[in-house]
């Protein structure tokens, strides 16, 4: 076989193998951009899932926090006032707070609505109660 053949051969090879390279790499390109929704789906639940976890917890913190100042003889308190500035600005505006003192205890239960990262749901509300003794 002549060298011009071979060298002819070579580069032919080297072509296709170039080609071929090239179109695994917009393959590539393609299932990447495909995945990326689903990781963006699973972000944000898992971004959801923390935020309704942070509203169950200042739920109990407001909750606990008005029964505390409801179970001290102060008239001039505001048990449902202090729940609310217990807990973060932007969730104690849609925060309920319901109960009072009653006998040698003060109970007071509080509802955080749950905010959505998807305004189309509804995640509902987060709702805590707390009991303390009167002094």
């Amino acid at each position: 076989m002549s060298g011009s053949r071979k060298a002819g051969r070579e580069r032919s090879r080297a072509g296709r193998e170039r080609g071929r390279a090239g179109r695994e790499r917009g393959q590539v390109a393609i299932e990447y951009v495909g995945f990326i929704p689903l990781l963006l789906i699973v972000a944000l639940i898992a971004i959801q899932v923390g935020i309704a976890g942070y509203a169950m917890s200042q739920a109990s913190t407001a909750a606990r926090t008005a029964a505390r100042v409801a179970g001290q003889d102060d008239p001039a308190a505001d048990p449902e006032a202090a729940g609310k500035a217990a807990i973060s600005g932007w969730l104690a505006d849609g925060t309920e707070l319901e109960g009072g003192a009653f006998g040698d205890e003060a109970t007071y239960t509080a509802t955080v609505q749950i905010p959505s990262l998807i305004p189309m749901f509804d995640f509902g509300a987060a709702k805590r109660s707390s009991t303390m003794p009167r002094d």
